[in-house]
């Protein structure tokens, strides 16, 4: 009879909301740090660069269900964060992170 290996930490649908929760909670904080676009958005970039550390600590020590929902909630507000720069960009004509 072969062994069976148990995952530790599976991931759950749980897990995944909670680090999606604790994700969009981490960004709005940030985000609300930002008087304009620009410090929003680098707010946003500095905020997303701690919260992606965290999730890569987690899939190597914790739970990669949070990781996993910490990770596409942080892709999910920078991708706001870029789309809030470009519309600025596309309606002043000026770069609005410079």
């Amino acid at each position: 009879m072969r062994p069976t290996y148990r995952e530790p930490h599976p991931v759950t649908g749980g897990g995944v909301a909670a680090g999606g929760g604790a994700a969009a909670g981490w960004l709005l904080l940030f985000g609300l740090l930002g008087t304009d676009v620009a410090s929003y958005a680098w707010w946003t970039v500095f905020a997303g660069l701690l919260a992606w550390a965290t999730a890569l600590v987690l899939v190597r020590f914790g739970d990669r269900g949070v990781a996993t929902g910490v990770a596409i909630v942080t892709a999910g507000g920078w991708s706001i964060a870029a789309a809030v720069v470009a519309v600025r960009w596309a309606t002043s004509g000026d770069w609005p992170l410079w």
